[in-house]
Formats: structure tokens, sequence, C-alpha cells
């Protein structure tokens, strides 16, 4: 019976169309994925609000565990260049049900946040255009996001050329859009031109332990949230040209540029803001960008706003591929039904389970919306839960995976052994305090509970719970896939793809 329901997987031929875009697209869309226009908008207000101004040196100290944790996807990748990334990797190295719920939580984060981005992005690019009523009509604004949605699938579907030749001009608007802003704040504060509370930006801001204590580890969880998403290009992996080693480069790569980026926006504001404004205003979030464009930009606003636009945009459509492509490695490996495993004839992309991510995306965006707004914003909080569980386990997989081979040189046990697990190891406790934090309901945007708890916590839950039923049930109906077994790292790969 289990033989008869035990989906065959796709057919032999069928495979992502190899070398569609190079090192430089890929760092792009890993650099796009973590849309940073929006998440640094997001998070410079209720950082600056706990560690003052000392927020550029929690960026600082947010990036190390990225780092660790981009050097375990590079060295994995070059061992197994699979698109389903953590999925496959988590497998190999330690058995088919960690993998699979590490697969899980890729595909959910997907799901979780492509609402949210595509609303971010309507909302700024009218008010950049200066229809601040359609902006503030929520009809007006779920239709339009649910049209970007559905735009954004299409050019993920219709081939990942496209996708890169889009995500490309975003980029380049973006980065002009928050350089400019930067520049302009910055020689504001120095010309004494600003109509804020200004504050001349000293060295001594990146350090992270400025505030110390509590406000330093709640603001930790803000930052990692930031550098979230760069691993997308490692998904691209089987469609970039040099496989095996330049997927990992650009991920690595594109946490160091998102730091850069970081710290240059965030002296800029803090600069020119002030932290009592920033702290006065933490609860706008991205919408603190909004208030000081207009501040900083005059009547070149528009530009700032159309940062942010652009910014949720690229990252609207560069969130659906980690989910769509890990979709399709765990249907090729019999760890979902079959049809999530297709892929289109012509377009050479995994259509179906591209349009699953995004159904499912449009389907939580309009629920939670419907429940409450702040609803939605809560889901955006169990994110944090979710990014640190899949990252700290493919830290963890990777000294794992590699075990046999972390004595062979200093660099090995570096970068593929001791790196990796401290990266595990830090995420690791930043989930743990996540869950304390949010088991506080008056911690949470709604500010209510839902069964003594605060809502984000429930929602983490909640999903987790979902894919340990879906996962049982889909060991009872199609065993296969629960047959691997762990293993390490082929020592002549590894030998044959050192560079």
């Amino acid at each position: 019976m289990a033989k008869d329901i035990a989906d065959p997987g796709p057919p032999p031929e069928a495979s992502l169309k190899p070398n569609a875009i190079g090192f430089l697209d890929a760092l792009v869309i890993g650099l796009n994925a973590t849309s940073p226009a929006y998440s640094v908008a997001a998070v410079i207000g209720p950082i600056v609000a706990l560690v003052g101004i000392y927020a550029p040196g929690v960026m600082l100290a947010s990036f190390v565990p990225m780092l660790l944790i981009a050097s375990a996807f590079y060295y994995l990748n070059k061992v197994d260049q699979d698109c389903g990334t953590t999925f496959s990797w988590v497998t190999r190295a330690m058995g088919p049900w960690a993998g699979w719920l590490g697969g899980w939580a890729i595909a959910m984060t997907g799901v979780l946040v492509v609402g949210s981005l595509a609303d971010v992005a309507v909302t700024f690019f009218l008010l950049a255009v200066g229809l601040d009523g359609w902006a503030d009509n929520d009809a007006v604004r779920q239709v339009l996001t649910v049209l970007l949605i559905l735009v954004m699938t299409a050019v993920c579907v219709i081939g990942t050329e496209v996708s890169a030749k889009v995500q490309n001009v975003l980029i380049l608007a973006q980065v002009a859009c928050l350089l400019a802003f930067a520049v302009v704040a910055l020689y504001r504060v120095y010309a004494d031109t600003g109509t804020l509370h200004a504050v001349d930006p000293e060295f001594g801001w990146l350090d992270p332990f400025g505030a110390g204590g509590a406000s330093l580890t709640a603001s930790l969880l803000l930052g990692v949230f930031i550098y979230w998403g760069w691993e997308s290009a490692v998904n691209l992996t089987e469609e970039v040209e040099d496989s095996a080693t330049a997927p990992g480069r650009a991920a690595v790569w594109s946490t160091v540029l998102l730091l850069v980026t970081y710290l240059a926006v965030a002296f800029a504001v803090v600069a020119y803001a002030g932290t009592d404004y920033l702290a006065e205003n933490a609860a706008e979030e991205e919408f603190i960008f909004a208030l000081l464009a207009e501040e900083v930009m005059g009547g070149w606003d528009w530009v700032v706003l159309l940062a942010v636009s652009t910014s949720a945009l690229a990252s609207t459509q560069t969130t659906i591929i980690p989910a769509s492509r890990t979709g399709l490695s765990m249907a090729r490996r019999h760890a979902l039904p079959a049809h999530f495993g297709r892929i289109h004839p012509r377009f050479r992309t995994p259509d179906v389970s591209t349009w699953w991510v995004a159904g499912i995306a449009i389907a939580w965006y309009l629920v939670l919306y419907h429940v409450s707004e702040n609803a939605l914003f809560d889901s955006l909080t169990a994110l944090s839960l979710l990014i640190a569980f899949y990252y700290a386990l493919t830290g963890l997989a990777c000294a794992v995976y590699y075990r046999r081979q972390l004595t062979r040189s200093a660099r090995n046990f570096f970068l593929i052994g001791l790196g990796p697990l401290i990266g595990a190891g830090l995420l690791a406790w930043l989930l743990v305090e996540s869950v304390a934090d949010m088991s506080d309901p008056e911690n949470s945007y709604s500010g209510v509970s839902w069964f003594g708890i605060g809502p984000p916590l429930v929602i983490g839950i909640g999903i987790a719970v979902t894919g340990v039923v879906l996962m049982l049930v889909w060991r009872l109906l199609a065993p296969a896939f629960w047959s691997e077994h762990p293993s390490v790292v082929d020592p002549d790969l590894v030998d044959g793809k050192e560079s």
C-alpha cells in the first residue's frame, strides 16, 4: 500500500535551467532578498529606543552570527549543490526528520512575510507618487497587494534570467536612493542645517556593548532579522554558473555588503534625527523613513519613499525563491507530494511549488489582515523563531557533516567546524530569548493574550505543530524519504572542490 501511495517524483529529465545567471546576479538576489531599505527602516527606531546611539554597534554585532552561518552555507554548497539547501544538507548530516523540519521552516518564512512585504511596497509607492488617500484605503491597498504578489510570482515562474534582470534594476534604484538619503543627512549634520536634534557621529557608536544588559539582548533579536534572506542566492545554486562556489560566495558577500549599507544608514539616521526623536517614534517602524524623508530631503522625500518601496518589492519576489526551491527539493526526495516537484517544460522553473507558495501567502495575508493589522505584524514577529531555528540547524549540520574533515587543517576547524557551531549557538540562544520575550502578550503588537501567551509565540508554536503533524502523516503515506540515513561528507568531494 505504501508503495502505491508514495510519489514517484518528477521525471529524471526534469531539471532547473543550469547556468541561467552569474555570480553578480546571485549576489544581487541575495541582497534584495533581505530588503535592506525596508529592514533598516523597520528596526532603526526600536533599536535606538533600546540602546540609543549604540544602534550601529548592535547592527555590527548582529552581523557576526550571520557571517558564521554564511560560512556554513558556503561549505555545504561546495559538496551538495541542491536548491533545497538546509533541507538537503540537514537530511544528509542529521537524518530525514531534522531535514524535513528545516525545509518546513524555510517554506513557512515565505508564507509569513510575502504578503507584508508586498503591502509595504504598495503603500510606500502610493505615498511616493502622492496617492496618500489610496494608501490609507485598506480595500484598495489589499487589492493592489494581491495583484503585486501575482505579478512577482509570474516573474519568478517565467524564468530566473528575467528575475535577475528585474532584481538588478531594483537594487540599483534602492541603493541609489539610500545613499542619497545618507549623504544628504550627514551633510546637513556637519553643515548644521538639520531640522531635528542632530548629533555628531562617533566611532564609539560601533561598540555593541555600550548599552549592555537586557536592552542589548532585545536589540540583537531585532538586528538578526535585518540580515535574514541573503541565502536566497544559494537556493539558486542549480541555476548559477560555477554552482559549487559562486552561490556560497554570493551569500557571504551579501552579508558583508549588507553590513556596510546598514552601518552607513544607521549612522546617518541617528546623527540627523537624534536618539530622542527616534525613540519617541519607534512604534512607527518602517514609517520612520516616511517621517524622516521630508525632514532630510524636503521636496525630494519621494526618493526615500521609493527606496523602501523598491526594497519591499524586490524582497517580495526573492522571498518566494527559497520557499519554492525548497518545495521542489523536498518533492524530488519524496518528502512532499510529487506535483510540488514539477518543473515548467519551457521556463525550467518550479512553477507548481512557486504558485503554491504565493497562494498560501496571499491567503495568510488576507486572513490575518482581516483579523487585525496587528495580528499580521505579530506573524512577522514569529519569523524570528523560524529564522533562528533553520539557520542554527544549518550551522550544526555543517560541523556534523564535515566532522571527519575538521582536523585536517586550521581552516577546516575554524571555518567549517567551530565558526558555524558558534553561529548556531548564538542563534539558539536568541531563539530561547525570543520565546521568553514573545510569551509576554505585552510584547506583541496586538497587546492581547492568546491562550495565556503572546500572539507571535502562538503563531510560532502553531506553525511548528502543523509541520510535525504533516510530517507524521506523510511519513505514514509515503515512507520512502524516511529510509535515508545520516552520512558524512565524501572526502573526494572536499579534495576536488577546495579553492
